[in-house]
């Protein structure tokens, strides 16, 4: 059974940082895309940054120079390293697995979110 738990959020000020873990379990990051997303309050749901199953990542614009994804694999987790963050990040991220070995064919499983939020 797939199952992720994502975990580290929290309230900050800006210009702090905080690390999200996502612990996953029944799949391995060997064989699948892994990524994480955020929903701001009002907005849609969007893509944060991913890890192909051949260890490319890719960050979204918004968050360029400022997170940082990585794994560790023999522990099937995920991490988002957020520095510098602004009141912009405010939402709650879900880590979720792809179908395929990269993100961009979709995602099956997602994780229950975890709330950040960032004081002005």
């Amino acid at each position: 059974e797939v199952q992720l738990q994502a975990s580290g959020g929290g309230l900050v000020q800006a210009g702090g940082s905080l690390r999200l873990s996502c612990a996953a379990s029944g799949f391995s990051f060997d064989d699948y895309g892994i990524g994480w997303f955020r929903r701001a309050p009002g907005k849609e749901r969007e893509g944060v940054s991913s890890i192909s199953s051949d260890g490319n990542t890719h960050i979204a614009d918004p968050v360029k120079g400022r997170f940082t994804i990585y794994s560790d694999n023999a522990k099937n987790t995920l991490y988002l390293q957020m520095n510098s963050l602004k009141s912009e990040d405010t939402a709650v991220y879900y880590c979720a697995k792809g179908v395929w070995t990269v993100v961009a064919g979709g995602m099956d499983y997602w994780g229950k979110g975890t709330q950040v939020t960032v004081s002005s």
